[in-house]
């Protein structure tokens, strides 16, 4: 154990470097509140979407990167802003319009339109769950509207009520002028309509902890700040729920990094210390914007399970998550790959090797042994060639390949198999097209149709990968990468693909002797 804490220590992994920053807080000793807290919070406005996700994964790895170098117990909470009002209507819904009655009512206080939970917000807190539990997050659940209301926030908002010229100062340089004219850092509640007031204060009452101010029918009220009769700006908020909890750490996106100071110094006035943060950069869908719950655009967690495993969507994640990424279809392919490639490489790394591989992160210090001698990029030009539409097609294949395989002794592969079938059906088959050879493209795949056929060495695809260099080295080409995309062009209808030898070899020389004369005679341009 001590060598695996020395070599995190030292570690330059993401999640350590972040781990050990939150250990700082702690080296004269652990906190009074007896353990270290990471939260991560989500805004039920909408539907989640793969980026809530990702928020709770990447903080589980930072987590469990804590625990591996401090003996500090640790708690996540996953806390849902679900007592925020409804400023707009999603336009992801059944019957959008039966909710425009309920706008700036609190998600909790509006009808669910699935009408299958007590509210939309609770809709909605039950999908988190559902998608963090399929991954086996070990998380705790709080609602803002159970923390308000509960109590569990009254010692804070009543601190909130006795500086809140302090805190109004915080907030009113962050505004514009005509802004400032009507901001509070509470927002009532109405006791009537139930609807979430942006109005401003008469008067804020410290000692007695309420606020008075007009509704909009000017009428004259006075409320509790405590009880759930009144919350905070999301801003004010964000500090608030650090002190009331006490929390050590919390990651969130870019567009939230300009705020850091205002979170820290409302935590601050209210009397705890500032958590760790981390930034990281947005998620983007296949146009390069920004990804959104209100919109639905980009990919959602079951279109990823569709086609892939969890574990590769972990995978995903972990990557560079200071780099914005595009998150679509078109990265699912790779995603696999990749993690299985680090999945069959950790076995023979040396203990820093190996707490720097995305795969120690995700199985907590102990991943299984990958069973993929087929990469999902082969699978889906077997299944492109194969015309498959089921995964067993490709297993006549994959048996003659590696005997030894099959559905019982390799699941991750038959998993992969299924899902390519899909993948290729929805993405692959409808974008392909095919070409015919010009010239000296088709002089060459004459002369590789021959050679494989007379060829009587090794068929692994090793052997086979060499015989197609030959024969593009032999046709002039120049950059050879243009013989291999006359391939994939020809014969796959794809402008890439994956290597060709490996291809044949799983393919069979044979079955592919006769897909290059179907590409020669124009039959797959056809």
């Amino acid at each position: 154990m001590s060598d695996l804490r020395d070599a995190a220590l030292s570690s330059k992994a993401w999640p350590f470097e972040v781990a050990r920053a939150v250990a700082k807080r702690y080296e004269a000793g652990p906190p009074e509140k007896g353990h270290v807290l990471f939260e991560t919070g989500y805004g039920p406005s909408g539907l989640p979407h793969i980026g809530t996700f990702g928020e709770v994964l990447r903080t589980t790895m930072v987590r469990r990167a804590f625990e591996t170098i401090s003996d500090i117990p640790t708690r996540l909470i996953c806390f849902s802003d679900d007592l925020d009002g409804m400023r707009k209507v999603p336009d992801n819904v059944p019957d959008p319009d039966a909710l425009r009655a309920h706008l700036q009512k609190p998600l909790t206080s509006v009808p669910d339109p699935f009408g299958t939970h007590e509210s939309f917000g609770h809709h909605n807190n039950a999908m988190l769950r559902r998608f963090l539990d399929t991954f086996g997050f070990e998380y705790e659940f709080y609602s803002a509207t159970e923390f308000y209301r509960s109590g569990a926030f009254d010692e804070v908002l009543l601190r909130a009520a006795e500086r809140y010229d302090d805190l109004m100062a915080v907030m009113l340089k962050t505004l514009r002028d005509e802004r400032r004219q009507t901001y509070s850092i509470f927002l009532p509640i109405h006791p009537e309509t139930g609807r979430v007031l942006y109005v401003p204060m008469k008067h804020v009452d410290g000692r007695e902890g309420t606020i008075t101010f007009d509704d909009e029918d000017g009428r004259e009220w006075t409320l509790p700040v405590t009880g759930g009769h009144v919350k905070l700006q999301w801003k004010p908020d964000f500090g608030a729920r650090w002190a009331a909890l006490g929390v050590d750490f919390e990651m969130y996106g870019k567009d939230h990094s300009t705020n850091t100071p205002v979170y820290d110094r409302i935590c601050e006035i209210l009397g705890a210390r500032a958590p760790e943060h981390y930034t990281y950069e947005l998620f983007l869908d296949e146009n390069a914007e920004k990804i959104s719950k209100s919109k639905g655009n980009g990919l959602t967690i079951d279109e990823w399970l569709a086609y892939a495993p969890t574990e590769s969507l972990s995978h995903f994640m972990f990557g560079k998550p200071k780099t914005a990424k595009r998150l679509y279809f078109d990265v699912i392919p790779k995603a696999v790959d990749e993690y299985h490639q680090q999945l069959q490489a950790f076995p023979k790394q040396d203990l820093a090797q190996k707490l720097a591989n995305p795969v120690w992160h995700i199985h907590e210090g102990h991943p299984p042994a990958s069973d993929m001698v087929v990469s999902f990029a082969m699978l889906l030009n077997l299944a492109s060639v194969a015309h498959a539409e089921d995964k067993d097609a490709l297993w006549g294949f994959i048996r003659r390949y590696a005997p030894d395989a099959s559905p019982e002794t390799h699941p991750q592969l038959d998993a992969a198999a299924a899902g390519a079938v899909r993948y290729y059906a929805d993405f692959v088959k409808p974008a392909k097209v095919f070409r015919e050879p010009t010239e000296q493209e088709a002089a060459a795949m004459r002369d590789l149709a021959e050679r494989l056929k007379d060829h009587r060495g090794e068929t692994d695809a090793e052997a086979l990968q060499s015989v197609v260099f030959a024969v593009g080295r032999e046709h002039g080409f120049e950059p050879l990468r243009d013989w291999f995309k006359a391939l994939y062009e020809v014969l796959l209808g794809a402008s890439q693909g994956p290597r060709f030898g490996g291809f044949v070899a799983l393919y069979g020389v044979d079955e592919t002797v006769r897909l290059i004369e179907d590409g020669l005679a124009g039959r797959l341009a056809a």
